[in-house]
């Protein structure tokens, strides 16, 4: 079996994972939930509005203030909703797996044996030399 059989056996793994199944299935009602969705869309129009402020020659003060407040108000009213908030937490979990997963294949390229290399790549904040992050 070759690197790349082995790892669409490892894509498949991953897909019968809890994590990756409570991900998809936060994303799917996400994607239902009409409310969520009609907020989502109220940010992204105030966003560009805010953007179409700001390359103005002549920016108007008072109107990117109070684009910025409504962004800002937008964005509590979505990080709040509760489809949003498990969506976020299942994400963070598959990211992390993610992470593990890539941690493992990069030491085991730079060498590291992979029966005994950890999930979580030690950082000392110097990137030079590493190429460990993500």
């Amino acid at each position: 079996m070759d690197i790349i059989e082995k790892t669409r056996e490892l894509g498949k793994m991953i897909q019968q994972d809890e994590r990756y199944k409570a991900y998809f299935m936060a994303k799917d009602k996400n994607d239902k939930d009409e409310d969520l969705q009609a907020l989502i869309g109220e940010f992204n129009l105030k966003r560009v509005d805010l953007n179409m402020e700001m390359s103005k020659d002549e920016k108007d003060t008072e109107k990117l203030k109070d684009l910025d407040t409504e962004i800002k108000e937008l964005y509590g009213k979505i990080i709040a909703n509760p489809n949003m908030e498990a969506f976020n937490d299942a994400k963070n979990a598959m990211d992390e797996l993610l992470s593990q997963i890539n941690n493992i294949i990069t030491m085991s390229a730079n060498g590291e044996n992979p029966e005994t290399c950890g999930t979580q790549i030690d950082c000392s904040g110097g990137c030079s030399g590493c190429s460990g992050c993500n």
